[in-house]
């Protein structure tokens, strides 16, 4: 479907108060033209109906005029480099957004993700950040033990009860 019926279908969606509707179609239209600063714009809008600051920020990134409490929201839910470059949904070159504003962001973020990972990223292949070390924290390790050492202990209890019951 073209571009302009389904920002017309988004529209009507609104109008008709098919919020949800419309925020999937916006959605997939910033999916299919990631560099239309216009759709990422009508997007925060809607996530502004929702009370989703966060999410505001994050279709605002690019826009010189954001909102310092919505940015702030975006960055702290997507707090690695990392994060925040796979959440902007970019795909090719910084050279392919149309204001210089968001060259700029687009170029630091990926200098910060560059500098995260240790390496050179690119938009078309977006890291999904080091591995964290979080399977070595004992008292996860012992509840994990215990608790299969509950399961089987009950599982012979209702075992050994069945064939108790069933000599009798």
């Amino acid at each position: 479907m073209p571009l302009r019926d389904t920002l017309a279908r988004v529209d009507e969606d609104l109008a008709a108060g098919r919020v949800p509707v419309a925020r999937q179609r916006l959605r997939g239209l910033v999916s299919s033209f990631p560099d239309d600063l216009t759709l990422r714009r009508r997007l925060a809008e809607i996530y502004r109906l929702y009370g989703e600051p966060a999410e505001a920020g994050r279709w605002m990134y690019l826009e010189p005029d954001r909102d310092a409490a919505e940015t702030s929201a975006f960055e702290a839910r997507y707090g690695t480099p990392a994060q925040r470059m796979r959440a902007l949904a970019w795909r090719g070159s910084e050279s392919l957004a149309p204001t210089a504003f968001a060259r700029e962001r687009l170029e630091a973020v990926r200098a910060a993700c560059s500098d995260y990972m240790g390496r050179p990223v690119d938009w078309d292949a977006v890291p999904s950040g080091p591995k964290t070390d979080s399977g070595n924290n004992p008292f996860v390790g012992f509840l994990a033990g215990a608790g299969c050492l509950v399961a089987v202990v009950a599982f012979l209890a209702i075992w050994v009860n069945g064939l108790v019951a069933l000599f009798d």
